[in-house]
């Protein structure tokens, strides 16, 4: 981590784990990405004090290891998912994380359900979430098993889906 994190290399690190965090924060990652959205008030301020971007990711799953346990509705997703970012923004930005460094991820596939149509529906409703929380949107969709569901192919072929679920992602409000 310390040969690759300089001003040529922006390394992004994904973990859960508040001892992950901290090391990757002190080594100056220029993004750290949380499953469970940086649940744990006790790193609040290594984060503050950091500069790296934060990917802040919603999942129906609260805490542990991601397994396919999220069974968020369609019809209750986009909510939840705001509630849920509502209040996670606010406790970053009153610890003195500047907006300008938080990245807001809807999560996708068994994040959010084992039902495919869960996450077609947040996928076709980005723009919703970006109007109500107003911060850049990052989606992640590749080769995800609801894509699977969808078209019938195994994950191996689902390269040209994925592509299709991404345009289809920025078209409606991710960056």
């Amino acid at each position: 981590l310390d040969a690759l994190s300089d001003q040529m290399h922006r390394v992004s690190i994904d973990s859960f784990q508040p001892e992950t965090q901290r090391y990757a924060l002190k080594r100056g990652v220029g993004y750290l990405n949380d499953i469970q959205g940086f649940p744990d008030p006790a790193l609040y301020p290594d984060i503050a004090e950091a500069d790296c971007r934060l990917v802040v990711m919603h999942s129906a799953q609260r805490d542990g290891i991601a397994t396919r346990t999220g069974h968020l509705r369609p019809e209750d997703a986009l909510d939840e998912i705001v509630r849920f970012f509502e209040a996670r923004v606010s406790a970053l930005r009153r610890s003195g994380v500047a907006a300008d460094r938080l990245i807001l991820d809807p999560g996708m596939g068994f994040f959010l359900s084992p039902a495919p149509e869960t996450s077609l529906h947040v996928l076709s409703n980005l723009q919703k979430l970006k109007s109500a929380l107003g911060l850049p949107l990052l989606v992640s969709v590749s080769r995800k098993s609801f894509l699977g569901a969808t078209v019938g192919l195994p994950v191996k072929d689902l390269g040209p889906a994925s592509l299709a679920a991404e345009l289809h992602a920025i078209g409606n409000g991710a960056d």
